[in-house]
């Protein structure tokens, strides 16, 4: 990814923060959030992904309906959504991205992920339509 897709995608992302209700900037000023190009392959292998570019996104923590006292002294969460991922989603059967689209999509995976800090697996986000 060059740089200027990288910043095209970062102006996007910020149009698309700006519009997000205040409860959702309170919770990210929890749950940081982290935009990388493409998954490490670590988390390739720890999630296992076969391509980087089939994920959009990952939330690292521990769900708050999973907590205890038991996980003080954790690493704190952390929403890191991947800039090639996203992209690669929102392209139409041409290839191409539009505007309406990449910003759909980095809604629905930034939303998706901060879902599974609040508990929510896959299949009750893929029946919300977040899936």
């Amino acid at each position: 990814m060059n740089s200027f897709q990288r910043r095209q995608f970062d102006e996007h992302l910020e149009g698309v923060l700006r519009r997000m209700p205040p409860l959702v900037h309170e919770l990210l000023q929890r749950v940081p959030l982290h935009v990388e190009d493409y998954p490490s392959d670590n988390v390739l292998a720890e999630t296992g992904v076969r391509y980087r570019e089939a994920l959009c996104g990952l939330y690292t923590g521990v769900p708050l309906t999973e907590r205890s006292v038991s996980h003080s002294g954790q690493l704190p969460d952390v929403v890191t959504i991947y800039r090639e991922g996203i992209l690669a989603i929102s392209e139409d059967d041409r290839g191409k991205v539009s505007r309406g689209s990449l910003r759909r999509q980095i809604r629905i995976t930034l939303l998706h992920e901060l879902a599974h800090h609040h508990g929510l697996d896959e299949d009750e986000l893929a029946a919300l339509g977040y899936g």
